[in-house]
């Protein structure tokens, strides 16, 4: 008897499928017994970050009720004066509680150190990735690297004791000034900038440099025209985990910047930043339950919220000028 040959839509073919693909699966499971505990692990770390996210702003909830339950959010948004560390320390009426001059500072310190650190990131990142060969590269880079795990206290004391005397010489700064920290705190955040960057532009296909070179175009105009415009979303979110940074940044603000809360556009004075002002406070002088215990959760959650908008921005950024190879 001539047994004919199995169609595709015949039950012996479905069959046939069916098993070669639970063979499959079988075989699969055989030789990767760990991969649904790798699974498991990696959802569980995924989900435990969402869990503390949330487990950050539950904890502001109740303080923040309270908080403005006696201060207005429209004096605490818009008020140029804050007095939260003078007078009573149980008292409410007596105290300024205008958040602008800590979000001033902050902004004061984090441009500086943009202006540092963006240009000189950027350079370095171009120079390693365009110019500089293998050898000065692994030599080159990780030394840079180096400056991101220097201790921040350390910058502090370097930009108090050091660059602030430089400054005062120079430009008339004051001994608690924000430029010296903002200076400094761009050098910190260099390695950030750089090595990011320089991770987006070595990703770009060799073949658009080519190109760009057969067109005529030389290493500097192929680097600007050709390779920056193509890790631009890797330089973005390269700048904006800087930004991050310095807005998070405590000691060096703390030690060098004053705690002074001055609504001012000068940066040769000190002005207290928000990091600093809840490192100042949290320190022990502000009683558990008084309204300056309060106040810090209120800082708090503005600067998480201002971290999470530039967050958000970054990520928009980021998928729009996307480009996969």
């Amino acid at each position: 008897m001539t047994i004919g040959p199995v169609t595709p839509g015949s039950t012996g073919a479905v069959a046939n499928d069916r098993e070669v693909s639970e063979k499959i699966d079988l075989t699969a499971r055989s030789r990767r017994p760990g991969e649904q505990v790798i699974k498991v692990l990696l959802a569980g770390s995924a989900l435990l970050s969402i869990a503390i996210t949330a487990g950050i702003v539950v904890s502001l909830l109740t303080p923040l009720f309270t908080f403005f339950s006696h201060v207005s959010i429209i004096e605490f948004l818009t008020g140029t004066n804050w007095t939260a560390g003078f007078g009573s320390k149980s008292s409410w009426t007596d105290k300024e509680w205008g958040v602008l001059p800590l979000v001033m500072g902050t902004l004061s310190t984090t441009v500086i150190a943009l202006l540092v650190a963006v240009p000189l990131g950027l350079g370095a990142a171009m120079y390693l990735s365009e110019y500089a060969n293998s050898r000065v590269r692994g030599i080159v880079k990780p030394m840079l690297e180096i400056l991101a795990g220097v201790p921040t206290v350390v910058y502090g004391v370097l930009a108090l004791t050091i660059l602030t005397p430089i400054l005062q010489n120079v430009v008339g700064a004051q001994v608690f000034n924000n430029l010296s920290p903002g200076i400094v705190m761009g050098f910190m955040i260099i390695p950030t900038v750089a090595s990011l960057s320089e991770d987006a532009m070595s990703a770009v296909p060799r073949a658009m440099r080519e190109g760009s070179y057969a067109l005529g175009a030389n290493r500097m105009q192929t680097t600007v025209r050709v390779v920056f415009p193509a890790a631009l979303s890797g330089i973005v979110a390269a700048i904006v985990l800087g930004i991050s940074r310095a807005v998070g940044e405590t000691m060096i603000v703390a030690i060098a910047a004053g705690s002074q809360p001055v609504f001012t556009f000068n940066p040769l004075v000190g002005a207290q930043t928000m990091t600093g002002f809840i490192a100042q406070v949290s320190s022990g002088d502000a009683p558990q339950g008084s309204p300056v215990y309060y106040s810090l959760f209120a800082v708090g959650a503005l600067l998480f919220i201002i971290t999470l908008v530039m967050n958000m921005f970054s990520i928009s950024l980021v998928r729009k000028y996307r480009q996969a190879y």
